[in-house]
């Protein structure tokens, strides 16, 4: 009989091990919270630097067929005229201005902190997230925008520029 209560003893001592108890739960909980409370952001920081990065792409890739056109037509006065119709990575359509056409409006040009011109030959840029956009690159809607500057010699955020 002292057998029998041996083993009876030891397993309800190796059921009680494998349970966890209240404790052991709310640590766990509280863990994941911070794990999750820190990798929601950190994919957020990717998502966006993401978006930008397919922005910078997509502006290279009109830029490269802009003076492609330019080499064998001239400079078009739309982005449709040459058949490009892309949106960037928020849903807008991409923005191009043709600085050589003497009609264009003077207020639209994007403009450095020193209020000069970022370009000579056209403007192309992406409006950013919040999809508005201003003539200066200092503005606070224009400090998202991922712009094409020094005709060409620089692709990124305006607020990098």
């Amino acid at each position: 009989m002292d057998k029998i209560k041996v083993k009876t003893t030891s397993l309800l001592r190796s059921t009680h091990q494998a349970a966890f108890s209240i404790f052991d739960l709310l640590i766990s909980v509280a863990i994941l919270g911070i794990v999750v409370s820190i990798a929601i952001p950190m994919y957020q920081d990717y998502i966006k630097e993401s978006q930008i990065s397919v922005a910078v792409q997509g502006l290279r890739n009109i830029s490269f067929i802009l003076d492609d056109f330019l080499l064998s037509d001239g400079m078009p006065s739309s982005l449709t005229e040459v058949g490009i119709n892309y949106n960037d990575p928020w849903g807008n359509p991409y923005q191009y201005l043709n600085l050589q056409n003497p009609s264009v409006n003077k207020g639209m040009v994007r403009k450095d902190k020193n209020l000069v011109p970022i370009n000579s030959d056209y403007d192309l840029y992406s409006m950013g997230p919040d999809g508005d956009s201003k003539g200066p690159l200092t503005a606070k809607a224009s400090r998202d925008d991922i712009v094409r500057a020094n005709d060409g010699g620089f692709f990124g955020r305006a607020l990098d520029y």
